[in-house]
């Protein structure tokens, strides 16, 4: 399959970084703190399903951000759990921002694990978030839609990863004007090139699928594996078990080719 020396394919049983498994520390304390920020009052299973997923592959601490429209629906199962103001939609309101910059002080890294809502008083909170936080922003599902307009900024960030669709993966080449039009019937080969030439340009990190091939990209160089489970992308499993082995690993690439391993998921 290969075409590229930049290019590896990671066959589903045999992780290409087995260390990275190995390595987890033993202590739950060494292995980082994950927050996750998302829901809005109609909706926060993805946020239930980043949750579960984190502490499961391993997360030392994990908490949750909220609008408060949803003090009364979250299970008793999130006990971590922190609730921010919210607007008349029921997602995050502005005044959210110190108690997602509080979140952020505490955490290792962010999972703005979607369900945020469409309200444009969300995209400026979350804009503002982005612009004061210096650590791993892992965005997935629609809050990669929501936060389109801070793009410029996200692809400069070393420390930012997108688990995100061929059709977002596209709007994302769009907002930046990288001149490489992405069309669902390219070829993979063409995919990893564009990625490979992407993640030389900007210093970000990208999970995406396509054609039923989940691709990872950092620096140039791009991992390759079979993938039969889309689902788990669309639900957030996947950015969820990749932001937590962010936490403890030693390179992107590793990290997270390390979590999308068939015996890991």
């Amino acid at each position: 399959m290969q075409q590229f020396p930049y290019w590896r394919t990671q066959d589903p049983d045999k992780p290409l970084f087995p260390d990275v498994e190995w390595n987890k520390p033993e202590q739950r304390n060494l292995r980082g703190t994950l927050g996750i920020i998302g829901g809005n009052k109609l909706s926060f299973a993805g946020v239930a399903e980043a949750y579960s997923t984190a502490l499961g592959a391993g997360a030392g601490q994990v908490k949750v951000l909220l609008p408060d429209a949803l003090r009364k629906a979250i299970p008793p199962s999130i006990t971590e759990a922190v609730f921010a103001p919210s607007n008349i939609s029921g997602s995050l309101s502005r005044e959210a921002l110190s108690d997602m910059q509080t979140l952020g002080a505490w955490s290792s890294g962010v999972l703005l694990a979607g369900d945020a809502g469409k309200s444009s008083e969300t995209t400026i909170v979350y804009d503002d978030f982005i612009g004061s936080y210096n650590q791993w922003i892992t965005l997935t599902r629609d809050s990669a839609d929501l936060v389109r307009r801070s793009a410029p900024i996200l692809v400069e960030r070393p420390l930012t990863l997108y688990v995100i669709s061929f059709a977002q993966l596209q709007k994302l080449f769009q907002d930046v004007y990288y001149p490489k039009i992405l069309t669902f019937s390219m070829q993979l080969a063409q995919l990893v090139e564009s990625l490979h030439k992407f993640t030389i340009t900007y210093p970000i990190t990208i999970m995406t699928l396509h054609q039923g091939v989940l691709v990872v990209a950092h620096g140039g160089d791009v991992i390759s594996q079979q993938w039969d489970s889309p689902m788990a992308i669309w639900r957030g499993h996947t950015a969820a078990r990749a932001a937590t082995y962010l936490l403890w690993g030693n390179t992107p690439l590793e990290s997270l080719t390390a979590s999308i391993a068939t015996r890991s998921t």
